[in-house]
């Protein structure tokens, strides 16, 4: 898929300087959004029209050579849908859900939990207090709540 990706994009993007060296650039680029709509609706005829990302990403570049008054004509898509693609797009570059940890208390390490045990073994008489205040002196910071 991505090597499809960078392959469609490499050839779009070669094909944009010509566009852009012609007079009517607004045509030109008006003929290569209906070229790839075509394109588009000939690879789903059977399904409903569902537009890839690189399709979506093709529609926006496009955008910016075409008269906005005329854009209602030339995209398959209202301006508002092109406007959405764009904000979706730029609010998953600055999203970063994959780096935040899991809700919730981190879980307890085994050494420390075995360590509690083994004290709270080794002293019945101790309360979940004073393990926390011992295991705090030993250099682990541990909720007294979670020794209890």
């Amino acid at each position: 898929m991505i090597i499809s990706l960078v392959y469609q994009v490499t050839r779009k993007l070669l094909s944009l300087p010509a566009v852009l060296l012609r007079k009517q650039a607004g045509k030109d680029a008006e003929l290569l959004v209906l070229g790839h709509e075509n394109a588009v609706l000939r690879r789903q005829l059977a399904r409903r029209v569902r537009y890839e990302w690189a399709d979506r990403l093709w529609f926006t570049a496009l955008s910016s050579l075409i008269p906005r008054r005329r854009w209602s004509k030339v995209f398959p898509v209202t301006p508002s849908t092109l406007l959405t693609w764009h904000r979706k797009l730029v609010a998953r570059r600055w999203d970063n859900s994959r780096r935040r940890r899991a809700p919730g208390r981190p879980p307890t390490q085994a050494a420390v939990k075995n360590l509690v045990l083994r004290l709270a073994r080794e002293n019945s008489r101790w309360g979940h207090r004073r393990i926390q205040g011992e295991l705090a002196r030993l250099g682990h910071p541990i909720a007294a709540s979670t020794v209890w």
